[in-house]
């Protein structure tokens, strides 16, 4: 059971979200509560830009817009060279999957519970190209199968050209094992991209360990970071191999009249306008999470979320949808005979934030398990409370 009082420790991360004071948020899957040293950031950015020019105001702030890429760098354990910022998480991965030359034929093998984003994007890569989507299926443990993966890239018809897989589902709690899919790429030498838009933040992410070319992450998740700004990893093999998706003078630079020359680094993935205050923003809140540490982050996390599942499956009517050897603090769940909407919006008339997850968000889990049309997501952070954790159970059982 979590101590109903807060520790000294506790009190203060509740003291540096403002948001705390007036809302109870369970929606940290999709938007944390920033801190407020990212909120001033981004107030004074903007401040700046106002009474002195946005342009020299990124000039005279150019240490602040460094920030992101060297906290990135430590929280990934890579280089800051390796590291691009563009306006979102999806901006940064078709920057990546555009860039890759599939032909007809080409295997995208992909996951059970991948991203409608993603999907659509390799639907659409199979319309102009001919290429074909893969998708590996789950162990009983509800884990990526890694054998079978591993006969896919060897006995499958056609070139494995990318292995493209989501962390985290955006509809549950479990977990893939992340480094056990890198290991199977380097082995067969296909390149990898890791959409870690749920993992990075809640959990240690080690780019060497995992063995990914690219990871994709978004600033407004578990980071509590500002929204409208993502950012990419990618690998010095990957950029040997591969040209982004879209080139601008930002990320090219233009040589000659027929001739262009890629920035050296992840750079080159970048565009040239951008939201810079979020960009600020992001440093402040990466800063932020390298000194709590991301293992006690972790272990908060997973800690806060067994508790509220523990609570939900008692109540009269709930299901639990979270299977997995390893969950996160996504929790999802439906009660019988009360829509999601319903009790999305019953909570929210207590000051409880919560989301749903619809069918079109992550098709293929949602079909091969016969989950409702919709859930609700319920994703907790370090900076909730046991006593939150009550009242939104108390909250999902007077809902009808």
């Amino acid at each position: 059971m979590l101590p109903k009082a807060l520790s000294r420790e506790q009190a203060q991360l509740r003291a540096d979200t403002p948001g705390c004071q007036h809302i109870v948020h369970f929606n940290n899957a999709g938007a944390a509560l920033v801190t407020k040293d990212v909120l001033e950031t981004q107030k004074a950015f903007l401040d700046a830009e106002a009474g002195h020019g946005g342009y020299e105001t990124a000039t005279a702030q150019a240490e602040a817009l460094k920030r992101p890429y060297y906290e990135l760098g430590k929280l990934l354990n890579c280089s800051s060279d390796n590291i691009a910022i563009l306006q979102s998480a999806t901006a940064a991965w078709m920057q990546v999957f555009y860039g890759i030359p599939f032909q007809k034929g080409d295997r995208i093998l992909t996951s059970v519970h991948e991203y409608a984003a993603n999907y659509i994007a390799y639907l659409q890569v199979v319309k102009r190209t001919g290429a074909v989507i893969e998708v590996i299926p789950e162990t009983e443990q509800n884990d990526v199968d890694i054998q079978a993966l591993e006969h896919s890239i060897l006995h499958g018809k056609g070139r494995p050209a990318l292995l493209a897989f989501t962390h985290i589902a955006t509809n549950s709690g479990r977990v893939y094992s992340a480094d056990a899919i890198g290991a199977v790429a380097k082995r067969h030498k296909v390149p990898f991209l890791l959409d870690a838009c749920q993992s990075i933040g809640q959990m240690p992410l080690d780019v060497a360990k995992i063995g990914c070319n690219w990871l994709t992450g978004t600033s407004r998740k578990y980071l509590r970071g500002p929204r409208g700004v993502g950012f990419l990893f990618a690998s010095d093999e990957a950029m040997k191999h591969f040209e982004p998706g879209t080139l601008d003078m930002c990320g090219a630079e233009w040589t000659s009249e027929s001739e262009y020359r890629m920035q050296p680094g992840a750079k080159r993935y970048e565009q040239y306008e951008r939201n810079f205050a979020a960009v600020a923003g992001l440093g402040v809140a990466v800063q932020y999470a390298n000194e709590l540490g991301v293992d006690w982050i972790w272990e908060r996390v997973q800690h806060l979320a067994a508790e509220l599942r523990v609570n939900l499956a008692r109540l009269p009517g709930v299901t639990v949808h979270d299977r997995g050897t390893l969950l996160c603090g996504i929790v999802s769940f439906s009660k019988d005979g009360v829509a999601p909407a319903r009790i999305q919006a019953a909570l929210l008339e207590k000051n409880i934030n919560v989301h749903r997850s619809a069918r079109s968000s992550t098709r293929l889990d949602f079909e091969r398990r016969q989950l409702p049309e919709s859930v609700v997501r319920a994703s907790v952070h370090y900076y909730n409370s046991g006593e939150e954790i009550d009242q939104l159970v108390q909250a999902v059982w007077e809902a009808q």
